[in-house]
């Protein structure tokens, strides 16, 4: 069977399961045909109890090792002690710091959050989409953060987003704890990517990240609880806005650099 090939890849979240539940389906569909992907998550540390989580849906994924920005948690003061929110760190400095990862990975396209936060609108999905637009930006340009090594420019940024049309069963089940649903209009999506061949690497990796999985609030331990189709038909679709040069109709159902 010939495999396409696929641009190499780099992720940028806020969280540790938001790569899982985002993006989880084109990483395991880039790394199955060969390219290179990984991630780039950040808050929490190092040494947290939800780092090793990260490592192992991370390795399911093929996505590589963790990559910590390591900011604090905005509601979670547990994630980095000692260290500055990510909604409270100089902006100059986080970006420096994500640019650094991007040249040192040298990826074709780049995901993140959308403007919007991801359907809670958590301040640290929003910061993240901040930060990313202008690193993605920034590492092209010889000139800015000199220190983090040689520039290299993504063809492309993708923001991974809900379109109204396709929040579904999703609505309910976060408004039933107290969530607000926060959709883009279906115009905003450029790409949504059918990503059912790898909807079993998607769930086992957010499996991995067992502490929200026991959680009854966070997106893990909602799904778990679901009935497995239930289940598949919300993370077997993945919805995409590419922001780099703008959204653009008519992309292909998977990513392209």
């Amino acid at each position: 069977m010939n495999v396409p090939h696929l641009p190499s890849l780099l992720g940028v979240f806020a969280h540790p399961d938001d790569e899982s539940l985002l993006a989880g389906g084109v990483l395991a569909q880039h790394h199955a045909a060969g390219a290179r992907t990984a991630v780039v998550t950040a808050t929490w540390a190092p040494a947290s109890r939800r780092a090793p989580e990260l490592a192992a849906a991370l390795a399911v994924l093929g996505a590589g090792s963790p990559r910590l920005l390591g900011y604090n948690d905005a509601r979670n003061p547990e994630a980095a002690p000692g260290q500055p929110r990510l909604v409270d760190a100089p902006l100059d400095e986080a970006i420096g710091r994500l640019v650094a990862h991007i040249r040192n990975f040298r990826p074709d396209i780049v995901i993140t959050h959308d403007a919007v936060g991801q359907l809670t609108g958590h301040p640290d999905h929003v910061r993240t989409h901040q930060i990313t637009l202008l690193a993605v930006e920034a590492a092209g340009l010889a000139r800015l953060y000199p220190e983090a090594g040689p520039p290299w420019q993504p063809t492309a940024l993708y923001a991974a987003t809900h379109p109204e049309s396709g929040v579904g069963l999703l609505r309910s089940l976060l408004e039933g704890v107290g969530k607000e649903v926060l959709a883009v209009p279906d115009s905003y999506v450029t790409t949504s990517v059918d990503v059912t061949p790898w909807t079993d690497a998607k769930w086992r990796a957010i499996l991995a990240h067992r502490s929200e999985v026991a959680r009854e609030r966070p997106l893990p331990g909602i799904l778990a609880r679901l009935p497995e189709a239930d289940r598949t038909q919300i993370i077997r679709t993945e919805h995409f806005t590419r922001l780099t040069p703008g959204p653009t109709k008519g992309d292909p159902a998977r990513l392209a650099a």
